[in-house]
């Protein structure tokens, strides 16, 4: 299946020279004159670029820009990155190498030009060592608001679905 962009974000990509890795994904939206930044941290990107979304950033953008979530009505831009760089559908097996070596840098970027931050890869991360690399970036930043989702956004829901990050 398809996934398209919600109507009227701006979309920007930084992959990296082989295109083997997404290292951000900005969605801005541009009805919104002023409003705050949110970083969203998942496990690896899929196909979603500048021209199309996956299931799991449609329905980020609908979640963020769409529903009037109290927490993200103030909202006009998103980032995502990834604890992986590496850009693969199905199947994914984390390792060093699908890092990407400009990933954490841009991770704590991402983290440091945010207003708050929101870790979306679900109730448990399939890589403990990977997430406490990830939690010291975000220990790094200790005022920053952070929430976590509670199932994968691709299998999210629009209601209760946030709840405060623990490390």
């Amino acid at each position: 299946m398809i996934y398209k962009h919600i109507p009227d974000v701006l979309v920007k990509v930084k992959f990296s020279d082989c295109n083997k890795f997404r290292y951000q994904l900005t969605i801005e939206n541009p009805i919104k004159t002023d409003g705050k930044s949110l970083c969203v941290i998942m496990q690896n990107p899929s196909v979603a670029n500048v021209r199309i979304a996956d299931k799991s950033v449609q329905f980020l953008e609908k979640l963020i820009f769409k529903k009037e979530v109290k927490l993200f009505r103030d909202v006009k831009s998103i980032t995502i990155v990834n604890q992986f760089a590496y850009i693969q559908t199905n199947g994914f097996i984390g390792s060093p190498n699908k890092i990407g070596k400009e990933n954490d840098s841009l991770i704590s970027q991402a983290i440091e030009v945010s207003d708050m931050v929101l870790v979306a890869w679900g109730k448990t991360n399939a890589y403990p060592e990977r997430q406490k690399i990830i939690n010291a970036i975000l220990m790094q930043y200790p005022a920053k608001q952070v929430l976590a989702t509670k199932a994968h956004p691709s299998r999210g829901t629009y209601k209760d679905f946030i709840e405060p990050y623990t490390y």
